[in-house]
């Protein structure tokens, strides 16, 4: 019988093999789980803008590569291992580690919003002076490589969802692809939307009257177009904060509350199927602001005053 390192070599070649051969239902897998995970990859995206206004354009790819990087690193070398080891050994603490997750993006949304509407400021914003550029781009980096890890650990668990009954070798590989293709995806969109207006300039300096045109106009409907995605990603983190809160009471035998939501869903369906979309998506994103502006006022009004 081979031992050491030539019964290790051909334990490696036989996985390769079986990899190899199962690759077509590989792909399948990790395109329905994909598939499931896509209005999550939605919300990623547009969260993720907000997090590059401010900055020149020659460091707008260089964040996001940043940016990519650590996701990956969210995916691949955190949350890949901790969804196959919880899927193997305690499946039962997904719900609340997700419900957590879920708590931090509403959290993070209200903030926003008490921001916004006339409340204090946490931390350096776009219209202070910024002293420091660089601590200021580190900081804006890791605030959105915080945001993605708990994305990415929904998407990673809606995934884990459609193959929990693959073996452990499959689970590990569809996992990875999943992770590596919604990266490129979101991340790919990202890098186009913030770079379109350099697009545009770059058009509107082209011989001829159609690229001349259509360059001022993707030049002019930039402002507009991160303006609008600014408030989408504050709504977004409610939305999927919400929704994973109410899915997990739901999961936990504490089901009103996604009755509830259901409940509204349904009544406006009688509108049609995006109306009730919309319905259970603002029923969510108001349970997120709800719970999140609770957390934010525990934090910067009750245990603050406590603390001095």
């Amino acid at each position: 019988m081979p031992t050491g390192l030539v019964a290790l070599l051909d334990d490696v070649a036989m996985i390769a093999k079986v990899a190899a051969a199962s690759v077509d239902d590989l792909g399948a897998a990790a395109a329905k789980a994909g598939t499931k995970a896509a209005g999550v990859v939605v919300d990623d995206a547009a969260v993720t803008p907000g997090y590059l206004t401010a900055f020149t354009p020659d460091r707008e790819l260089p964040i996001i590569w940043q940016i990519v990087k650590g996701s990956l690193r969210n995916k691949l070398l955190i949350l890949l291992p901790a969804a196959l080891a919880i899927s193997q050994f305690a499946p039962w603490a997904m719900t609340p580690l997700l419900m957590l997750g879920g708590l931090f993006l509403c959290y993070e949304g209200a903030e926003k919003v008490l921001e916004k509407l006339g409340g204090q400021h946490h931390g350096e914003v776009l219209g202070d002076a910024i002293t420091d550029l660089a601590e200021f781009e580190r900081e804006r980096v890791s605030g959105a490589v915080r945001t993605d890890l708990i994305l990415s650990a929904e998407i990673m668990a809606i995934a884990l969802g459609e193959v929990a009954s693959e073996p452990l070798l499959s689970r590990a590989l569809i996992l990875a692809l999943v992770g590596v293709v919604i990266t490129i995806a979101v991340y790919g969109a990202v890098a186009l939307i913030v770079k379109l207006d350099d697009i545009g300039l770059h058009l509107a300096k082209k011989p001829g009257a159609a690229n001349q045109k259509l360059g001022e106009m993707l030049v002019n409907a930039m402002p507009r177009v991160l303006a609008v995605l600014s408030p989408l990603g504050t709504a977004a983190m409610l939305w999927v904060g919400g929704g994973i809160l109410l899915h997990g009471t739901h999961e936990l035998g504490w089901h009103w509350p996604s009755d509830l939501a259901h409940g509204v869903q349904h009544a406006a369906e009688a509108a049609g199927g995006a109306a009730g979309w919309l319905a259970y998506a603002v029923s969510s994103a108001l349970v997120g602001l709800g719970l999140g502006a609770a957390i934010a006022l525990l934090l910067h009004k009750v245990l603050k005053r406590e603390a001095h």
